[in-house]
């Protein structure tokens, strides 16, 4: 053998993707687990899964466990029972979202636009990233003459859950006064404010959920021959 046909031979061996390369590749996929997955997801068992394969049960409950591996033409009878496409087995599964804020990681911040602040806040939430709601620790303080409480408003919903204390809510036209245990769920877009009603700070758990805006709907001109549209459109 020349110098020239060792040296190809070893890039060839250098760029072959071996046995035990290909075997990692198929079991970080975990394509067992999502088979799994989507089989319980359906609250359907090895036997029923079969029948609409044409796999058998022993077969199945081995590839589960990874055991075996499958072929494709196995593996898209498996995915067509599940309305799935054959990239969703080798697909980057992202990473189940698990954030921890300590305590004594947190900020605590005065009210914001008010010279004296009513209440204190501590984000609960901060860690992540484009979250689909706010919640917040909040600390009412009692009312002092120099303070003034100041309604806010914003697109979505709020819910708040009071820990200790007394608070009064003021939200459009409606007033209530809340103690340990009351828990309220209401439109944000309403301007709305809080007010400590003890003599002690109180305690609040408030989560306020973003909304996109709702489309208003089209109204669609009434037919001559359905008399109940024409009711509507009076």
């Amino acid at each position: 053998m020349t110098e020239l046909s060792v040296m190809k031979s070893e890039e060839t061996q250098k760029t072959q993707v071996g046995p035990e390369t290909a075997e990692r590749f198929i079991a970080e996929k975990r394509i067992g687990e999502r088979i799994k997955r989507l089989r319980l997801k359906k609250s359907m068992g090895l036997v029923e899964l079969g029948k609409h394969t044409g796999l058998s049960a022993s077969f199945l409950s081995q590839l589960e466990t990874g055991r075996v591996v499958p072929t494709l033409r196995n593996l898209a009878r498996i995915a067509m029972v599940f309305s799935k496409d054959l990239s969703y087995f080798f697909e980057t599964e992202p990473n189940a979202l698990f954030r921890i804020h300590r305590r004594k990681d947190r900020v605590k911040l005065p009210q914001t636009g008010v010279e004296v602040p009513t209440y204190f806040f501590e984000s609960l939430g901060y860690m992540v990233p484009d979250r689909h709601m706010d919640p917040y620790f909040a600390e009412f303080i009692p009312l002092t003459k120099e303070m003034e409480p100041k309604g806010h408003m914003h697109p979505g919903f709020e819910f708040l859950y009071l820990l200790d204390g007394e608070l009064d809510l003021h939200h459009g036209d409606q007033e209530c006064r809340l103690e340990v245990g009351d828990a309220v769920y209401f439109d944000a877009s309403t301007p709305h404010s809080y007010q400590c009603a003890g003599k002690k700070p109180a305690g609040a758990i408030i989560v306020t959920m973003h909304q996109a805006p709702t489309a208003l709907p089209t109204l669609q001109r009434p037919v001559a021959a359905a008399p109940n549209l024409r009711q509507v459109s009076r």
